[in-house]
């Protein structure tokens, strides 16, 4: 039997997810959204393009999520994307509120699901669907450090010609200007990035890690980023499905690890049949944990705004 994969929001993201499902055919989708005719008009494209791609499987769209019952998966992107100008903060109250209605139909109809969310803010979204559906930790993560260490490495790659795929980084934190990219854990083929580029030019790559979703806002105009958003939960979700135990690096519940605690922060996890079935933890320096606490009190700062928005 195939797997069933439920998309909650059928917009950039929403139908770029259900396109690279297709094209893997890595099972059946449903795509769910509140507005009538575009769930079911992107599926209906997508199903289209199946028999080009050579790729069997069924996609639906709805308006009702009922029909998210028996999803193995559940990709969460429904929310308002940002504006030039505007921070992830800046969604807070708006998509919290359709965030709670997610939620709760969620808990009701798919309760067995694996959950990645991908809506903004996202530490603060995966926090508030954790709080209301009460499921466990690790059926719940928020993607965010895959996209930001695919814009490092995307980086990386721009500044020295090498393949990406020679490139590894890592990234740990919010999902924000707070984010803390780590150089020192990260290499060009097993070979520390000074032996290629000079400590400014690091820095510089560093910082435009931090402020890489918001460069792509200011240059599309009317939205935010949604192909690489879109790549890095396929890659959560196939290593959920198939059982590949990834590590990578994604918004976990932390009890502890990190000195941490009852926080949703970026950090290196398995992903693997038993959905975030591991934390790592990274040996880090003093200044390393330093911007860590400090990413991490920023996503608590934010935690209290959204508690005195619900009352």
């Amino acid at each position: 039997m195939r797997k069933k994969i439920g998309l909650v929001g059928a917009g950039q993201i929403g139908g770029t997810l259900g396109f690279y499902i297709a094209s893997k055919e890595m099972g059946d989708v449903v795509l769910v959204d509140v507005v009538e005719g575009m769930p079911q008009g992107k599926a209906l494209d997508t199903y289209q393009s199946t028999p080009i791609l050579g790729s069997d499987c069924q996609l639906v769209g709805s308006n009702d999520y009922k029909d998210l019952a028996g999803c193995d998966v559940i990709i969460i992107t429904a929310g308002v994307p940002r504006k030039p100008g505007m921070s992830r903060d800046d969604l807070l109250d708006v998509n919290r509120k359709i965030m709670e209605a997610v939620a709760s139909q969620i808990k009701e109809h798919a309760p067995k699901a694996f959950i990645i969310v991908l809506s903004n803010p996202l530490d603060i979204m995966v926090h508030l669907l954790h709080k209301i559906t009460g499921f466990p930790k690790s059926q719940v993560v928020g993607m965010a450090g895959i996209l930001d260490t695919a814009r490092f490495r995307t980086f990386v790659s721009m500044e020295t010609g090498y393949s990406v795929e020679d490139i590894y980084c890592m990234v740990l934190g919010g999902h924000g200007d707070t984010m803390v990219p780590l150089p020192r854990y990260s290499n060009i083929a097993g070979i520390p990035f000074t032996h290629f580029m000079s400590q400014e030019t690091i820095d510089a790559i560093v910082e435009r890690t931090r402020k890489g979703g918001g460069e792509i806002v200011a240059l599309l105009k009317t939205g935010s980023a949604f192909y690489a958003p879109a790549a890095a939960a396929i890659q959560m979700a196939e290593s959920y499905i198939k059982d590949k135990k990834r590590i990578l690096p994604c918004a976990a519940y932390l009890e502890g690890e990190y000195g941490l605690h009852n926080i949703f922060m970026g950090v290196p996890v398995v992903i693997g049949a038993g959905g975030v079935e591991k934390v790592i933890e990274l040996d880090l320096n003093e200044d390393e944990q330093k911007m860590l606490d400090e990413s991490a009190d920023h996503v608590r700062r934010l935690i209290a705004d959204l508690e005195n928005l619900m009352g």
